[in-house]
């Protein structure tokens, strides 16, 4: 299936100029034990419905950015700045 994502950069475009890197985690603080950075690394909630995912615009300004996608049906709700991710509820589909 195809669908169109939109760089915050870019604009709107087709999904095969980006390519996507996995859900957003939120990382551990560097002293957290190793249980948690074994959970970050490796384990993945793998959501049905909205969560939030790392894309990278290969094809284009070669930016990586966030992505709020329902995982259902692949349609997108928000991209933005990961640095605009401050003050935002880490799970989306509050």
């Amino acid at each position: 299936m195809s669908f169109q994502l939109t760089c915050p950069n870019c604009g709107r475009r087709s999904v095969s100029e980006f390519a996507c890197k996995g859900e957003f985690t939120p990382r551990p603080l560097p002293d957290a034990g190793l249980l948690d950075w074994t959970d970050y690394l490796y384990l993945r909630q793998n959501r049905r419905g909205r969560q939030l995912e790392w894309w990278y615009h290969r094809s284009g300004c070669q930016s990586w950015f966030l992505v709020e996608r329902d995982t259902t049906d692949n349609t997108q709700h928000r991209s933005f700045w990961y640095r605009d991710l401050q003050g935002m509820p880490e799970d989306p589909s509050r």
